[in-house]
C-alpha cells in the first residue's frame, strides 16, 4: 500500500469501530487494547457560537488538547475501568498519551513526514503508529528511551540536532491521540493506524536515518 493510500484510507481505517466512536470508548481501547496509558485533557466548549477551550484562555494555543491539571501525569491510567470512570466525568475530554512510558514519540514537520514514510517504505521498515496533528506535525511511535538516543544518533549519521526540527517526547511530555480535536483547526488522524501487526514498536535508530534526512531536505 502507498503512502498516498495509507494517508486517503486514514479516516475509514482506524482502530476498528473507532469511527463514530465516543471519546469515552476510544480511551478505553487505547488502555485494553494498546496497554497505553491515558489521561482527559481539557474540552471544548460552545461559546457564542465558537469553539473555546474549557481552560478559558481565548488565545488557548491547543483548544481542546491540552491538560486540565498540572499533575496529569499522576493521574494518567493504564486501567480500562478506571479510564472509563475519568470520561464518564467528562465525555468532552481530550485523549492524552503520556509519553516515556510504554512508547517515546519522534515529532517533525509534516512535509518532512510524508518524505520520510515514503523512504522507509522503500526500506520496508516496520513501523509503529504515527499520528498527524492540526498543527501539520507527525508523531512517530517509537519505543521509551529515543529521547535519551536521539541526539546521538543524529550527530552519528552527520547532522547537527539543533539544525532540524525534530523533536522527541519522552519522559514529562504528552501527545493528543485521535479523534481530539484541536479547536476548530480540525482533529489528530492516525497516518498509520495501531493495528496487531504493529503492536511492537520500532526503536528509534531504525527510524532516525529517514527522519532526520527528511527534516534535512525540509528546512
Amino acid at each position: 500500500m502507498g503512502v498516498e493510500e495509507t494517508i486517503a484510507g486514514t479516516e475509514a481505517a482506524q482502530i476498528p469501530k473507532q469511527r463514530g466512536e465516543s471519546l469515552l470508548e476510544t480511551a478505553v481501547r487505547y488502555a485494553e487494547e494498546r496497554h497505553w496509558d491515558v489521561f482527559p485533557g481539557t474540552w471544548l466548549e460552545a461559546v457564542d457560537g465558537v469553539q473555546r477551550c474549557s481552560c478559558d484562555d481565548a488565545a488557548c494555543a491547543a483548544p481542546g488538547a491540552h491538560p486540565a491539571r498540572e499533575d496529569w501525569a499522576t493521574q494518567a491510567t493504564g486501567s480500562a475501568t478506571v479510564a472509563r470512570r475519568m470520561w464518564q466525568k467528562q465525555p468532552g475530554a481530550s485523549i492524552l498519551l503520556p509519553t516515556g512510558r510504554t512508547f517515546d514519540a519522534i515529532s517533525v514537520p509534516e512535509t518532512a513526514g510524508f518524505l520520510a514514510l515514503a523512504r522507509m517504505e522503500r526500506m520496508e521498515l516496520t513501523l509503529g503508529p504515527v499520528s498527524l496533528t492540526p498543527d501539520r506535525r507527525m508523531e512517530f511511535f517509537v519505543l521509551p528511551g529515543a529521547s535519551v538516543k536521539v541526539p546521538d544518533l543524529v550527530r552519528r549519521i552527520g547532522w547537527a540536532p539543533a539544525s532540524l526540527d525534530l523533536v522527541v517526547l519522552g519522559e514529562g511530555a504528552y501527545v493528543a491521540a485521535p479523534p481530539t480535536r484541536f479547536g476548530s483547526r480540525g482533529a489528530v488522524q492516525w497516518a498509520c493506524r495501531p493495528t496487531a501487526a504493529n503492536r511492537w514498536l520500532p526503536d528509534a535508530e531504525e527510524l532516525i536515518s529517514p527522519l532526520a534526512y527528511a527534516c534535512g531536505r525540509d528546512r
